[in-house]
Formats: structure tokens, C-alpha cells, sequence
């Protein structure tokens, strides 16, 4: 009787060690920032439990087409339903705006994530992220100079932003440097190891210098994956900086829901992070996102929604079972 038992212990033994190493649904995934509030840590719970099962539906908001409401109307106009989470852009020092429009979005419901379009100086807009390049990275990069301060002085409009969200209650996936390895924005020029060290000096000013802890930090790679002249690894902070991790793509005809970044992510991440697929232009198709199972993809503005999308696609999606939707969303608020 004691010889079956002790057998029957090891199995349970084995079968217990196999639960905790099969699958990234065993892999315990946690928030970088150990201060992090209550509601971030529900927002981030749903979504690692989401991971794999479902994929959360975002839109990207523009503001210039005669309303703030364009595309949401538009999908729910087209659909029944409305995003789950809302894109925002603190472009054209839009702070005070895009805080108003998050706090509603959220109220209503709804996740939100942010952005940011800026000059190197953290003014302006896209064409200025762009055209604008750094000469000077060891000066901005080196604590206590003078070109360090002012860096981090225009780092904080942002930052005093999202502390008034923080005051709100509201938790924000925040997506700053994004596409940094395509290296067409300034924040991506100076290479790989200058992009982590500005990656770091942001999360550690905002975590532990503001005390922003409302923030799920979502690094977001470009589709170049293993094109570029560099590695995807080079470019990573390290797991302790970041939160969530994805790619995003405008090529989905040819590549569908982006195998190829999705491994490239998950490689690098060792399937320790939930993956986003944090910009497309068209959607794809459910079979897709289910081969795929990225957390959430989101549509970018305006004609990437409109023209490259079909209304019965959009249907499709925002009708589909696997696709979170607003009206899915439990409700984080405390």
C-alpha cells in the first residue's frame, strides 16, 4: 500500500512540475513596477489572462476630422459595438485634451492608451519626430547637465499628464518611443544602445521620481523585425522596464496577423510578457488573430480604418466572439 501511494505522490509530483513549465498560461507575468495601484494591477491581470484566449480590440482616435468621435461613430455606426481601448496622442502638446478624453473614454468603461508624436525637444508634432535628430546623446543621457535637465524638463509635460490621469484613477497602457527600431524617428536614430538608455531614464523618472504608478509600460517594436540592420534583442531594455511588448504592421495583405514579429517578440521576451499588436491599418481576419494570438491589435486613424478596412470586415471583427469589445470589459474602477 505504501509502494502505491509513493507512486501515486510522483505522478502528482511530475504532473504539478509539467502545470508550471507548459505553455506561457503558466508562466507567472507581473508588473515591472512594484508600486504599481490596485486598478493597474487589474487592468494587467485581465489582460495576461486575456493572453492567448481573446484578443482585446483597440481604435486609434484622430482629432482634426470635424469631431474627437470619428472613428469610434464610425465602427459603432458600422458594427453595434465600440473598441475596448482608445488610442491617444499627446501630438501638438494636446495634453490637456487627450487627459479629458481618456478620463471620459475610461469612465464609460473603456482602456486607454497613449502615445506620443514630439519633437526631441517634446514639442510640436509628427513631422518634427521625424526630421528631428540628437548630436548630443552622452550629454542628454548623463545625469545633472545641463542638456539633461532641459530633456527631462520636456519629458515631464507628459509626465505631469499622466500624474492628473494618476489622480483620476486612471490606468493608461503607456507607449512612448514607439517603432524605435525602424529608426525613423529621432528616438530611434541613435541606435540600439542610446535607445535604451533613454528608454530607462524615462521609466525611471516616471516610476520612481513621479511616482507614476497608473502605467502598464507597453514597448512597442516596428514591422522591420529581422530586416534591419540590427538584431530586435539589441534594442530590448531588459524585463524589468517594460510590461507589455509588441510590433505593429501595415502589412497585413502579405503577412496576415505577423507570425513572424509575434516569435520575434516572443523570443525576446521569453514568453515572460503578454504581446501586442499595437498598430495595423487592416485588421486580420479572426482565423488569423486566433494563429496569432497576440492581447490586442489596434487599427490606426481615419483612412487606415476607413478605406483599408470593409464594413462588412469590420462587422466581422467587432461581432466575432473572440474580439473583446467595449460592452465585454469588466469594470476596473475602484
Amino acid at each position: 500500500m505504501k509502494k502505491f501511494v509513493s507512486v501515486i505522490s510522483i505522478v502528482l509530483c511530475l504532473a504539478f512540475l509539467c502545470s508550471c513549465t507548459n505553455g506561457k498560461d503558466q508562466v507567472v507575468m507581473k508588473l515591472s513596477n512594484a508600486n504599481a495601484d490596485k486598478t493597474t494591477e487589474k487592468v494587467y491581470s485581465y489582460i495576461c489572462d486575456t493572453f492567448g484566449n481573446k484578443i482585446i480590440s483597440a481604435q486609434q482616435e484622430s482629432t482634426w476630422m470635424g469631431s474627437t468621435e470619428y472613428e469610434m461613430d464610425y465602427i459603432y455606426e458600422t458594427a453595434g459595438k465600440r473598441p475596448a481601448m482608445r488610442g491617444f496622442d499627446f501630438m501638438d502638446d494636446d495634453f490637456k485634451g487627450v487627459v479629458n478624453r481618456s478620463i471620459d473614454w475610461w469612465n464609460n468603461g473603456g482602456l486607454v492608451t497613449i502615445c506620443w508624436h514630439c519633437g526631441s525637444d517634446f514639442a510640436d508634432s509628427y513631422d518634427e519626430c521625424k526630421n528631428d535628430e540628437i548630436d548630443n546623446w552622452d550629454l542628454i543621457l548623463t545625469d545633472g547637465t545641463a542638456e539633461n535637465k532641459a530633456f527631462i524638463e520636456g519629458m515631464d509635460k507628459a509626465g505631469n499628464a499622466l500624474l492628473e490621469l494618476q489622480e483620476a484613477g486612471v490606468t493608461v497602457l503607456w507607449r512612448p518611443f514607439h517603432e524605435f527600431d525602424g529608426a525613423w524617428f529621432w528616438w530611434g536614430k541613435g541606435g540600439p544602445d542610446n535607445f535604451k538608455k533613454l528608454w530607462i531614464m524615462m521609466y525611471n523618472h516616471f516610476t520612481y521620481d513621479l511616482e507614476l504608478n497608473n502605467l502598464i509600460w507597453v514597448l512597442g517594436y516596428s514591422h522591420n523585425g529581422y530586416d534591419y540592420k540590427t538584431k530586435p534583442a539589441q534594442w530590448y531594455p531588459g524585463d524589468e522596464y517594460c510590461d507589455i511588448v509588441g510590433a505593429d504592421s501595415y502589412e497585413v495583405e502579405e503577412n496576415k496577423a505577423e507570425k513572424r514579429l509575434y516569435k520575434i517578440a516572443e523570443k525576446i521576451t521569453k514568453k515572460k510578457k503578454p504581446l501586442i499588436f499595437h498598430e495595423c491599418g487592416l485588421i486580420p481576419e479572426i482565423e488569423d488573430l486566433q494563429a496569432v494570438p497576440w492581447c490586442s491589435f489596434m487599427t490606426w486613424h481615419t483612412e487606415w480604418l476607413i478605406d483599408t478596412n470593409s464594413k462588412e470586415h469590420i462587422r466581422e471583427i467587432y461581432n466575432s466572439d473572440y474580439v473583446v469589445t467595449l460592452d465585454d470589459l469588466p469594470d476596473f474602477r475602484d
